[in-house]
């Protein structure tokens, strides 16, 4: 039997997910901690604007990162995409230490690890939508003590439940090491996505990435202020030069007002399919390498239900 998607509506067959952005942002409210409340997502009207208007532009399906520590909230998500009809796909897990509840301290890693598991089987935040992957993070040069924690309980939902993951990496730095941390609770590493990777705009190290068989995802499409998009395409063009096309993902983590077009930001979840798409075909990458990323990529990396 094919395995399935897991999403906020339920299970759908894997070629159902068609263009998929792999890391955005719908609906979130990071804790008193995040002092710049850019990153807060709570109006649902201009959210639901911003889906409609990557529908629009030819998306299909989007993946959704916010976390328990980050204001998740299954019932917008669900209601969102019943909205739209675009396929959703939630989360279970932890962003980073600084925005961890303090019973992750208390808890233990298998307690933690029984809550992912009831977010995935049974529905986040007392609603029916089930979370379809697992996420854990790790901080700038460093993983804290409770990223380790939390990131061996991820494991182990994921072994419970098959559920994919994907790792915050602060920058792009500490993605090998998480890698070992998975690894050494058995973790099959083609099941896990290693996010931010081109905020460390370095070759060699997504090269390393993918020769542990992970999916290399480049999220800051767009992002000018780090870098300009030249140095993501040449990332992009080393990763496909080296035979690595089945495991890079491409998205923008638009989780910012100031980043979205509804919010009265920019560049908006229209940017990579009207400007960046273009941009890579003007640069050699061909259609069939588009359609394994955007298309064929995520659906394997998700379809583990």
């Amino acid at each position: 039997m094919m395995k399935k998607v897991r999403t906020v509506l339920g299970d759908i067959a894997a070629e159902e997910l068609g263009f998929t952005y792999s890391h955005e942002h719908l609906w979130c409210s990071p804790p008193p901690s995040q002092k710049d409340r850019d990153y807060e997502l709570t109006n649902y009207e201009a959210s639901m604007q911003e889906l409609k208007r990557f529908k629009e532009a030819g998306g299909e399906s989007l993946v959704d990162a916010s976390t328990l520590d980050y204001g998740r909230n299954g019932g917008k998500l669900k209601r969102m995409a019943e909205d739209t009809g675009v396929n959703v796909v939630g989360v279970s897990g932890f962003n980073k230490h600084i925005y961890f509840p303090a019973w992750i301290t208390f808890d233990s890693i298998d307690q933690i690890k029984d809550r992912l598991v009831r977010d995935i089987e049974q529905g986040m935040d007392g609603t029916s939508a089930k979370a379809g992957f697992l996420k854990s993070g790790s901080w700038y040069n460093l993983i804290h003590p409770l990223e380790e924690k939390v990131t061996r309980a991820v494991a182990r939902a994921q072994l419970e439940t098959g559920a994919p993951i994907w790792l915050h990496t602060e920058a792009g730095t500490m993605g090998m090491e998480m890698l070992d941390i998975l690894e050494e609770e058995g973790v099959d590493l083609t099941k896990v996505a290693v996010g931010h990777s081109d905020r460390n705009a370095d070759p060699y190290y997504h090269l390393q990435l993918a020769g542990r068989g992970a999916y290399v995802q480049f999220d800051g499409i767009g992002k000018i202020k780090y870098y300009p998009d030249s140095i993501r395409v040449e990332c992009i063009k080393n990763l496909l030069k080296h035979g690595h096309s089945d495991q890079l993902m491409i998205s923008g983590d638009m989780g910012r007002q100031s980043y979205l077009k509804s919010y009265g930001g920019g560049p908006g979840f229209e940017y990579i399919i009207k400007k960046f798409i273009p941009r890579l075909l003007d640069q050699g990458i061909t259609q069939e390498q588009i359609d394994t990323i955007f298309v064929k990529n995520p659906a394997r990396w998700l379809a583990q239900f």
